[in-house]
């Protein structure tokens, strides 16, 4: 009688124990978002683009380069070349601008809103009847008792990267 107990104890014992390890472990999946064929695509060009906006910060463009080359990078197994790319990325910044966004009860201005405009050229010379050409835009605000320049860069981070997301969809997402 005392075997059956021992035995009753041990898979109880090891049911709980099997038990709690399948509710700890857990399989996981991590999609990017990119539908690329990399048997006909297997390198991306982009190319350097400059500021063409009246209103001008010089670092929003490498902060720009930087993240979408980066996203590129991180999220495609896409070799990046200096030219003839299977798949092509051009373009220019061409609007930079901030304007009062919201008026407080004292007539001034309570709001500052700050925008980016990015025109686009993509070219896929895999298949030419996906190229385009498209602008793309993000804002953000700032309450206007700040100076921009004190919140500048952490404003044109955060819509460089919603532009760079907008633009990897576009390109390579294929949604």
């Amino acid at each position: 009688m005392v075997w059956i107990k021992r035995i009753f104890k041990s898979k109880v014992v090891g049911l709980l124990s099997c038990g709690f390890l399948l509710a700890a472990c857990s399989i996981s999946y991590k999609f990017n978002g990119a539908s690329i064929d990399y048997t006909k695509t297997k390198t991306i060009q982009i190319s350097p683009f400059p500021i063409r906006s009246a209103y001008v910060w010089a670092p929003m463009q490498s902060i720009f380069s930087n993240q979408l080359t980066d996203v590129f990078a991180r999220q495609t197994k896409l070799r990046q070349v200096n030219r003839n790319g299977d798949l092509q990325l051009s373009g220019e910044i061409v609007e930079y601008s901030q304007f009062n966004k919201a008026v407080s009860a004292d007539g001034f201005s309570s709001q500052v809103q700050l925008k980016m405009t990015v025109n686009v050229r993509f070219v896929n010379n895999a298949n030419h009847d996906e190229d385009f050409e498209q602008k793309f835009s993000a804002t953000s605000q700032y309450d206007s008792s700040q100076q921009l320049t004190a919140v500048q860069e952490e404003l044109v981070t955060q819509m460089v990267k919603d532009i760079v997301d907008q633009i990897f969809n576009a390109t390579v997402a294929n949604w």
